[in-house]
């Protein structure tokens, strides 16, 4: 039996863009509309869950209200024959009206009572090629880059996050790369400055002592005096000598 028509309203519709350069986190945003008259539980899955990272990836939308959904893509090294490959799929079903439980909620839903809208994967980079479509897989998406088991995350109530909180994230993010750059300059020139400090100190050092030549020449000068001094007393000795014989 086929499913029924998605009820949620979704921009875009058929595919979430990522524009390049890949070699920082690149965001989609995702809007989801409940134009129902009924709240509307909602998980979001793709194809490659360790490649991206969404926020909010399940909730629930209230009657007549909408949520943003930030697409997260991780960094990487563009190939342009990954075009296409990656897909998202929006999985729904109207909430019951006593709900208490979103994950009891999935867990009881009928196939035929599941909505789902798949959206294509476009990385927008000069000369772009055609890919060849793969089998799809889909799997949960984790808010957190760190997790990768596929298994259901029960949110009571979705909290989406707009555009103005995404540039914060990401400019927290270069602003702690940026940190981290200026601590590896500060300790690189703390290391210089002190080889420099102890060059210095081993030069003042072999200065304030004079070297072997000096000290020679120093010894060699007292050496001099001393045998004048002892050459003047044995002549004033022999001049006292004769001057007694001649009183006599």
């Amino acid at each position: 039996m086929a499913r029924p028509e998605q009820v949620l309203v979704l921009e875009p519709q058929h595919e979430l863009k990522f524009r390049g350069p890949f070699t920082d986190v690149v965001t989609a945003t995702l809007k989801l509309t409940n134009p129902t008259d009924r709240n509307v539980c909602f998980k979001v899955k793709t194809t490659a869950p360790r490649r991206y990272c969404v926020r909010p990836n399940s909730g629930v939308i209230d009657s007549g209200t909408s949520i943003n959904v930030s697409v997260m893509l991780q960094p990487f090294d563009y190939d342009p024959n990954e075009k296409s490959k990656h897909k998202f799929m929006v999985l729904s079903v109207l909430a019951p009206y006593d709900m208490t439980d979103m994950e009891g909620v999935w867990k009881e839903a009928k196939p035929e009572e599941l909505m789902d809208t798949k959206l294509r994967c476009a990385f927008e980079m000069p000369l772009e090629n055609d890919s060849v479509h793969e089998p799809e897989s889909y799997h949960t998406v984790h808010s957190s880059t760190s997790s990768v088991k596929t298994e259901h995350v029960a949110l009571p109530k979705s909290s989406s996050l707009d555009d103005g909180e995404v540039k914060k994230i990401t400019e927290e993010y270069k602003r702690q790369q940026a940190d981290v750059q200026r601590l590896r300059e500060e300790n690189k020139q703390i290391r210089e400055n002190n080889g420099l400090r102890k060059r210095i100190v081993t030069v003042a050092a072999a200065d304030s002592y004079p070297s072997s030549s000096v000290v020679a020449a120093l010894a060699t000068r007292n050496e001099g005096l001393s045998a004048r001094v002892v050459a003047l007393c044995v002549l004033f000795f022999v001049i006292g000598v004769i001057v007694g014989k001649l009183a006599l």
